[in-house]
């Protein structure tokens, strides 16, 4: 089994309600009963460094993310349902995390 994360994009138009804290509620419920939930969490304001030159922007447009285990790309890709930003017409990026 692999790890993944899924990093949850700023790009739903949809505003923040209670309707979407219930939605995150029944999600990690959900998340938590698969046993291969890791953690994850919302990410807050942040800078970039770079030991010369100048370095670059944060990358603003990743609002969040989720780190599941897998068997394979297509099976992490069934952790989308029901999430929130997914299922309110935004993105979820899906990596696998390299072992090394």
């Amino acid at each position: 089994m692999n790890d993944y994360i899924l990093l949850m994009h700023n790009d739903t138009s949809k505003p923040h309600s209670a309707d979407t804290d219930a939605a995150w509620g029944r999600y990690f419920e959900a998340l938590n009963k698969s046993g291969r939930f890791l953690g994850g969490s919302a990410l807050g304001g942040g800078q970039c460094f770079a030991r010369s030159g100048t370095p670059r922007e944060i990358t603003a447009h990743i609002g969040g993310y989720i780190q599941v285990q897998a068997n394979s790309l297509d099976d992490a890709r069934t952790f989308l349902d029901g999430n929130p930003v997914f299922e309110g017409g935004g993105t979820v990026e899906i990596r696998e995390l390299s072992k090394s």
